[in-house]
């Protein structure tokens, strides 16, 4: 693990926009010229939400975050493995008022068992049968 990214991690707190640096998993075949494409460097951007996991941890980051009511976020996230993760750069601090990044850890941490009002299913109306 990298210690200088453990040291900005430790400094980082939720609702900030940063910047992390992060190498990404490569496909290949091994005839295509062996170890020089093994690392992919990636550069994300996002409002820093938290670090979860419980086998590995991720950085979360937010990126479109969709606001419904009372707090209610829907959001478009990146999950950063942090063994991947290179640097991370602040470019600045509460981007996002802290009590806002509280809500959006609680919409993402919520995920798929949200309340909303019970979803009707569309059907197909007929207003007018064919003739035979």
């Amino acid at each position: 693990m990298n210690k200088q990214v453990l040291k900005q991690l430790r400094e980082l707190r939720s609702g900030a926009l940063v910047k992390v640096e992060w190498t990404d998993a490569s496909i290949g075949k091994s005839l295509s010229g062996g170890l020089s494409g093994i690392d992919v460097p990636v550069a994300s951007w996002g409002i820093f939400i938290g670090l979860l996991g419980e086998k590995s941890k991720h950085i979360i980051l937010g990126q479109n975050n969709f606001r419904y009511a009372d707090g209610l976020y829907d959001i478009d996230y990146t999950a950063i493995p942090l063994s991947w993760t290179v640097n991370i750069h602040v470019i600045q601090e509460q981007h996002v008022p802290e009590n806002e990044a509280k809500q959006l850890l609680s919409s993402f941490l919520m995920g798929g068992r949200r309340m909303f009002p019970q979803r009707t299913k569309q059907q197909r109306i007929v207003n007018h049968e064919k003739p035979d």
